[in-house]
């Protein structure tokens, strides 16, 4: 282990996060409300004006670009939750282990803990069996094989005995209801009823990165799931109950791409390391509760 200076009472309330996004912000907003000093990183000066108007310091920087990433401040907690923008240049993999290459370089020393939010599209499998944090990787997906590449740049790096990576299962909640508009339309839903869906509610999502901050002993990777893997059709039948749409109609998968790939998934996601290690009680503990909640 390293030997760090003792961080400064400033540096123990700071927080800084690169991607303040669909789950960034949130987190970010959570963080502040608790007294912490939130710095977010963001590459949009727009978005960093609105971010300032919410009471958060702002960077405007872009993990693809090193030279932008200077004079970063120590923090206790590092999140590293940037999305992928298929409208600007550059790959997935230049934004996720290109991006999180640059944050780490860029980083002081004595920079406490680091969080990667990476995705259990790294696991691949569909062949309907329970996986969990010790089931090999083999992503199949373009943006599975840029989350794994990240966190292998994030371990041995040597900021990497202070990191944990967090696997999210698919994320949903207020605003990010998936095919909710086709859903309501009577649209018919590309890809096979029968194929296993791992979600989690953004609000727990934001609780297991609360956890991971306190009670994650790393380096450790988390599967963050509800544990409720269910049948696609279950999932698209209980929203359009809630949306008194049509019963739901699914369609041949097609074309190869990249929702063929999510049609044909059926993997099922254990959570038990999450709740057992980081204690997290889940708000909405099947897509039910968090659907009923939403709408």
């Amino acid at each position: 282990m390293s030997n760090l200076t003792p961080p400064s009472p400033a540096q123990v309330r700071a927080r800084l996060i690169f991607g303040c996004g669909y789950v960034g912000h949130r987190a970010a907003i959570q963080w502040r409300q608790m007294g912490h000093r939130v710095t977010v990183v963001t590459r949009s000066v727009e978005r960093s004006r609105a971010l300032a108007d919410e009471g958060l310091k702002t960077i405007v920087a872009d993990v693809t670009q090193p030279a932008t990433l200077t004079d970063l401040p120590a923090a206790k907690l590092v999140l590293f939750a940037v999305g992928f923008d298929r409208r600007r240049p550059g790959s997935i993999g230049d934004v996720y282990a290109g991006g999180i290459k640059h944050v780490l370089d860029a980083l002081p020393l004595d920079t406490g803990r680091v969080i990667y939010v990476s995705s259990t599209g790294v696991y691949g499998h569909s062949d309907g069996d329970w996986i969990d944090e010790d089931t090999p990787p083999r992503p199949t997906r373009e943006g599975g094989r840029a989350c794994l590449a990240a966190e292998q740049v994030l371990f041995a790096h040597s900021l990497g005995e202070r990191g944990v990576v967090l696997r999210f299962a698919g994320i949903y909640g207020p605003g990010r209801v998936p095919r909710q508009e086709d859903v309501r339309a009577g649209k018919p839903i590309t890809g096979n009823g029968d194929g296993i869906l791992n979600l989690i509610h953004v609000d727990d999502a934001v609780e297991a990165i609360l956890a991971a901050e306190s009670r994650a002993t790393p380096p450790r990777i988390y599967n963050v799931s509800d544990g409720n893997p269910a049948p696609r059709r279950a999932y698209y039948e209980e929203l359009s109950r809630l949306l008194d749409a049509p019963p739901p109609r699914f369609s041949p998968l097609g074309e190869a791409g990249s929702q063929r790939a999510r049609g044909a998934d059926d993997k099922r996601v254990s959570n038990l390391r999450m709740v057992n290690e980081l204690g997290v009680t889940l708000r909405y503990p099947s897509f039910r509760e968090g659907l009923s909640a939403i709408m």
